[in-house]
């Protein structure tokens, strides 16, 4: 079996790590919320035009 070493963070690299863990996040909700939008808009025709 290997030795493995393990690497500690500083505070700084902590402090990047979050914030990218936070904009990666983001950018996925966003991406979320796009796409959401995008269906509506695009099936909304269809349903009001049946409805009305």
């Amino acid at each position: 079996m290997q030795n493995l070493e393990m690497v500690t963070l500083t505070e700084s690299q902590k402090k990047a790590r979050r914030s990218r863990s936070i904009a990666i996040g983001l950018g996925l909700a966003l991406l979320v919320v796009i796409f959401y939008v995008a269906t509506i808009i695009k099936f909304a025709p269809s349903v009001f035009h049946i409805a009305g």
